[in-house]
């Protein structure tokens, strides 16, 4: 039985072949960049280089000084947090969030750090007005993500950006389900801070992130070391990207990451969300017109659909789905417990099915009749 990949959410697949080719070409043709001044650590320097002009061009970054690597957009998202806040502010986030944005605040406030309000679900998502009602005098940061990854929902971020900017307040974006599927620049949205993850939307290999730091703000240093700039002195480099980058990068992921990022921007960012909103109408529509499923997608979303089937719990459905008809999708509550909650659907959860750039019309069509296949069995 030929597999069926619908879970992009958690990461995409297949991977465009040239990210395969970049990837190999660099594990060949690298050393360790800036360690060394010969030809294999120059390559690797290189490939690197030209990743970050790559990014930087794609979110319309002023420097590519700006755009710093990671090791996914949850290390993006502790970095910035807890690089941004100090003790005594208030923090705005929202009830769709990830738990790599969660986790960090709410270690924060347990450690009375921070005071944290959580915006609810209103009319399927978040709306641009509940967080211009909860920001105070000390509200100094606004977390939200752009999409959830539990129903697709997209938050109006132009709109929160220009109350952000009215209220004098920093905005991070957690761009990690739409960078690569919706057009995001950093400069129009201005944005303090973006993460996002190289493995999803943008097409790259797991272990690779971006975070995108406005010139103007300043993080708190998030680890130490060597970084081949600087070496006779015994303190972090203060400059961009150097301040929070230390030790051997991931050379052979970035060079991946670069090449995926450069296929996507010769394929149009237009292009990609036009294909993917086709689809994710078609679905959509099918999904509709199944007997005894519920799902909790709004109408203006993503390509990201959490869905209940009577007669089934979510892991259930998620194996049924694999064994009888070799569709890939994920169950459980996708770390994200609040959203779960918001929807009705916690502890149980959902059984997602996200689809990407790849998807084809003829595979949303077949987990359509997949699911009314198994609706017949339990009617």
């Amino acid at each position: 039985m030929e597999q069926l990949y619908l879970d992009h959410a958690a990461t995409s697949w297949p991977k465009p072949n040239v990210v395969k080719e970049a990837m190999m070409l660099a594990l060949e043709q690298s050393g360790n960049p800036g360690r060394s001044g010969h030809s294999l650590s120059l390559n690797a320097a290189r490939l690197i280089h030209q990743a970050r002009h790559t990014l930087a061009q794609f979110f319309n970054a002023p420097s590519s000084a700006q755009i710093v690597f990671t090791l996914n957009a949850t290390d993006s998202l502790n970095m910035a947090i807890k690089g941004m806040v100090k003790p005594g502010d208030h923090v705005i986030t929202t009830c769709l969030e990830h738990n790599s944005v969660l986790r960090p605040l709410y270690a924060l406030k347990n450690a009375g750090q921070i005071e944290l309000t959580v915006l609810e679900l209103q009319d399927g998502t978040v709306q641009p007005e509940q967080f211009a009602a909860a920001i105070r005098p000390d509200t100094a940061l606004v977390v939200t993500t752009h999409a959830s990854n539990v129903i697709g929902a997209i938050i109006d971020i132009a709109a929160v950006s220009r109350i952000c900017q009215k209220a004098g307040v920093k905005l991070l974006l957690d761009a990690a389900q739409t960078a690569g599927v919706l057009p995001i620049d950093v400069q129009e949205l201005n944005l303090a801070a973006m993460a996002c993850a190289g493995h999803k939307g943008l097409l790259g290999p797991q272990g690779t992130g971006a975070l995108y730091v406005r010139a103007d703000v300043e993080l708190g240093f998030w680890r130490e070391g060597g970084t081949g700039s600087i070496s006779h002195e015994v303190y972090q480099p203060p400059f961009m990207p150097d301040r929070l980058e230390a030790g051997t990068p991931n050379t052979i992921g970035i060079a991946g990451l670069g090449a995926s990022v450069k296929y996507l921007s010769e394929i149009g960012i237009d292009t990609i969300r036009q294909k993917e909103a086709a689809l994710t109408e078609q679905l959509r529509a099918g999904l509709k017109r199944i007997p005894g499923l519920t799902f909790y997608t709004p109408d203006i979303s993503m390509g990201v659909f959490s869905v209940n089937l009577e007669g089934f719990d979510s892991a259930g459905l998620s194996v049924a789905l694999e064994r009888e008809h070799g569709i890939l999708t994920r169950p459980g509550l996708h770390c994200a417990p609040l959203a779960h909650k918001a929807i009705g659907t916690y502890p149980q959860g959902t059984t997602r099915i996200s689809i990407g750039y790849s998807t084809t019309e003829a595979e949303v069509e077949q987990v359509i009749k997949a699911l009314e296949e198994l609706s017949r069995q339990v009617r």
